[in-house]
């Protein structure tokens, strides 16, 4: 009896310890959880703060110039109070649609090549060359530029060298490794037996990748192109130093211009707070944060349009 007196007495201490630490792992999950809320309210009200800080001084610009001749005349003379931003948009567009148009190819034939022909060796070599790349500097990037590029193209060309093509040039190089890693990631995730049916079927192994792999890593694939345009848009270093900074409408892709990030650099130091330049300037910063807004809102639909797939 005393034997099994014991051993009731023993189950009961374990049931309470075993009580006692569920009471802690609960009260540790309720203090994890109240943290990443926490954080998650502070991120957002962080984000929310700059875009109303941004967009209620920005707004301020169209008491001393219309909306449309603010985003559709490309007239930019702060001194006679002209403030067209429309060549800067337009630059800024284009230079980004030319980095994509020029990084795709390379990215997405290095990311086929890397999840599906380069053996473990290779792969293990450049998957950290090809992430080292991200790690660079823009302005190293722009160094490169300026010292190898312009000069190239001047040459070759026979004008000054510098212009969106020379940005394009610059940043296809910086968004490369952006695209190819998640395009490398969305191939190497689809089930094998996709490859394998349509090697079954009679399919070669291009007409394997280019019409099923491809197609089914298409979401993953346009994630990355968005967020190498985001890159894109917001890089302001390596293409101040090599698109020339000339606040007009470039006739060609060798034509000295200015983009949005770029007017903003080279014009703020000249600026006093509060001034109609100056909340030209913030109104330019907040048509980038609704760009890069619009990018993300793009990728959350690709990505729920994958999930419903």
């Amino acid at each position: 009896m005393n034997t099994f007196a014991d051993k009731l007495t023993d189950r009961a201490k374990k049931d309470e310890k075993l009580n006692l630490w569920a009471k802690k792992q609960n009260r540790a999950d309720q203090l994890m959880r109240w943290i990443f809320v926490g954080s998650a309210i502070v991120v957002s009200a962080i984000i929310f703060s700059i875009i109303a800080f941004v967009g209620l001084q920005g707004v301020k610009t169209f008491g001393d110039v219309s909306p449309w001749a603010f985003f559709f005349s490309t007239e930019w003379t702060p001194a006679n109070g002209e403030f067209g931003i429309f060549s800067f948009l337009y630059s800024t567009l284009l230079l980004t649609l030319l980095s994509v148009l020029l990084s795709v190819p390379l990215a997405l034939s290095g990311a086929v090549f890397m999840a599906k022909m380069a053996p473990s060796w290779l792969r293990e070599i450049m998957r950290p060359a090809t992430d080292l790349f991200v790690g660079i500097p823009s302005v190293v990037y722009g160094l490169i530029g300026l010292t190898v590029v312009v000069p190239w193209l001047a040459k070759v060309t026979g004008t000054i060298g510098y212009g969106i093509l020379p940005a394009a040039i610059i940043l296809a190089i910086m968004i490369l490794p952006t695209i190819l890693s998640i395009s490398e990631d969305a191939i190497r995730a689809l089930p094998i037996r996709l490859e394998e049916a349509s090697l079954a079927l009679g399919a070669t192994r291009w007409q394997t990748i280019w019409r099923v792999l491809l197609p089914a890593a298409r979401p993953g694939i346009i994630t990355g192109i968005i967020l190498g345009m985001g890159r894109a848009i917001g890089e302001t270093m390596a293409v101040f130093m090599v698109i020339g900074n000339s606040p007009q409408m470039p006739g060609s892709l060798l034509e000295s211009t200015t983009v949005l990030t770029t007017a903003i650099v080279k014009d703020m130091g000249n600026t006093n707070y509060g001034t109609p330049w100056n909340n030209a300037l913030y109104l330019m910063a907040l048509v980038l944060l609704l760009i890069s807004l619009f990018m993300i809102i793009a990728i959350r639909i690709v990505a729920k349009r994958s999930e419903l797939k």
